[in-house]
């Protein structure tokens, strides 16, 4: 990286004479709005959303309007007493608002806050969860007399920041301190995120291919965090090369799949864990949930960026990337099934005819492998209890998924999961000699979901520009398959191969 260079930020707010930045024009104007009219307001939204880097830029902005900012940030007060608080609160005071109080105790803050007659006072609180319950508690019931005498007094507005919904936390622990107000700091979206990435191409000279920014605005949902992360990544390891590909694109996504060490993806990972089964059925059921806060699983995965409603009233998952990460973490490599599966063919180059891959061949293997082991040995039981960790259409698909992985090494085939923001839809992208094919799978429940399954995989084969796609149906001899047969069918154009692999409930489970 050449000195004087601005550069992708991947830790702590952005500083605009060091790192891309995009201004935000738009959303700093309302956070100017809400403190003309003098409201007190939160900010909340999971880690890398920007939130910092949003009121680092609000401030400014206030300052140059003659506003006096305060900032402070209280993520290591949980078990810290009022008076060290209150020492570091002054001490922020005298620096931001040019202020010298010296209030021993909260009732004293309010009476010298009530006093400044002069001025346009702010103070921002950052990491709010982190002041312990009682200081929380009091502390909010001082603002909340703050915001009721704020005409006649300095302190024009308070805004609280974190990663909880606090404006819950904030009627819980003070309900007639009625904040109303909560400016969202959303992701960004595709435009922004070309325009970050093109603020690079501007001051270097370096592009990125258009098929890599569009990759990147997908896999990371314009999380701005990941954005930054994985152009930071392509920019570090392509350095002096005038354009960034597609195929280093690729080359980062493995890293940030396998070998990334990262705390907010860790937590991600930490949550997901917790809530398994939940996470479990939103991976492999084709059912919609609907999106209720107050289900434990559902509040704990949204403030943590995992899920989100879909606009439609159901949860869908946020960031692609963390949806992949998720599946890979609950994949069972151990289980000691590969000696088996090569045992299925005569010759792995019978995989390959007339410089294509006999998915024909490969399947009908595969269905014999199905009818001999089954797939209790992609069912991970706890050690401690010895229930079963994984659902069973977890297995079904795992069983696949390691089948197909090892014989497409064996040809020098690629093969990677392209998982989408929604529900239970993980498809396969396979890629040999440049050629590439869909794989979707589908448990079989009724006909008129696999049908519509169907159409989607036709759909998202036209998307990407894929003239052949594969639908797998995984279907339990305790149901009738209806409406649809293997074989080849023609959809929108797209040549679909649909193969069923019939299982035995009770004996495969």
């Amino acid at each position: 990286m050449q000195k004087g260079k601005r550069y992708f930020n991947t830790s702590g707010p952005n500083i605009p004479s060091e790192h891309y930045t995009l201004p935000r024009k738009d959303l700093i104007e309302k956070g100017m709005d809400y403190v003309r009219r003098s409201r007190y307001f939160t900010i909340w939204a999971p880690r890398q959303t920007g939130k910092s880097t949003y009121f680092r830029l609000l401030a400014d902005e206030l300052e140059r309007q003659e506003y006096k900012v305060c900032h402070i940030n209280v993520e290591n007060f949980r078990d810290a007493p009022l008076s060290t608080f209150l020492t570091y609160l002054l001490r922020k005071i005298a620096e931001g608002w040019r202020l010298k109080l010296q209030a021993s105790d909260f009732g004293q803050l309010l009476n010298e806050i009530e006093q400044t007659r002069e001025g346009k006072y702010i103070l921002i609180i950052d990491e709010v969860e982190g002041l312990n319950s009682e200081l929380f508690g009091q502390f909010l019931h001082t603002i909340r007399n703050a915001y009721h005498s704020r005409a006649s007094h300095g302190l024009k507005s308070v805004i609280l920041v974190g990663v909880s919904n606090i404006v819950g936390v904030v009627q819980d622990n003070a309900s007639p301190f009625n904040i109303a107000d909560n400016l969202d700091v959303p992701y960004f979206t595709d435009k922004e995120t070309f325009e970050l990435l093109g603020q690079h191409e501007m001051e270097t000279g370096q592009l990125f291919e258009k098929e890599v920014k569009e990759k990147i605005s997908q896999i990371t949902a314009n999380q701005p965090g990941l954005v930054n992360g994985f152009a930071h990544k392509l920019v570090e390891r392509c350095e002096g090369k005038p354009a960034i590909t597609f195929e280093d694109y690729l080359e980062v996504e493995d890293w940030y799949l396998r070998l990334a060490i990262d705390k907010n993806v860790a937590n991600i990972l930490n949550k997901a864990r917790q809530y398994r089964p939940f996470v479990e059925r939103l991976l492999y059921r084709d059912e919609e949930i609907e999106f209720d806060i107050d289900r434990e699983a559902i509040k704990v995965l949204h403030t943590n960026g995992l899920i989100r409603d879909n606009g439609k009233g159901y949860v869908e998952f946020w960031v692609p990337l963390y949806k992949k990460r998720i599946y890979k973490a609950f994949y069972p490599y151990t289980n000691g099934e590969r000696g088996y599966f090569f045992n299925q063919l005569p010759d792995f180059f019978d995989l390959v005819k007339d410089g294509r891959i006999d998915f024909d061949f490969l399947i009908s293997n595969y269905k014999n492998y199905v009818k001999r082991r089954s797939f209790k040995a992609f069912r991970e039981k706890d050690e401690a209890t010895g229930e079963y960790k994984s659902i069973k259409e977890a297995a079904l698909k795992y069983s696949f998924e390691t089948y197909i992985s090892l014989f497409l090494e064996r040809i020098e085939a690629r093969s990677y999961l392209e998982a989408d923001t929604g529900l239970g839809r993980s498809d396969i992208i396979v890629n040999y000699k440049g050629a590439e094919y869909v794989i979707e799978t589908k448990i079989y429940r009724d006909s008129y979901q696999i049908r519509k399954g169907l159409k989607q995989l036709a759909y998202y084969c036209q998307s990407i520009d894929i003239p052949e796609g594969l639908y797998l149906i995984f279907a339990s001899n305790q149901l009738k398959v209806m409406g649809i047969e293997e074989g080849i069918q023609e959809v929108e154009g797209v040549k679909i191969r649909i193969y069923i692999v019939g299982y035995d409930e009770e004996k495969d489970f």
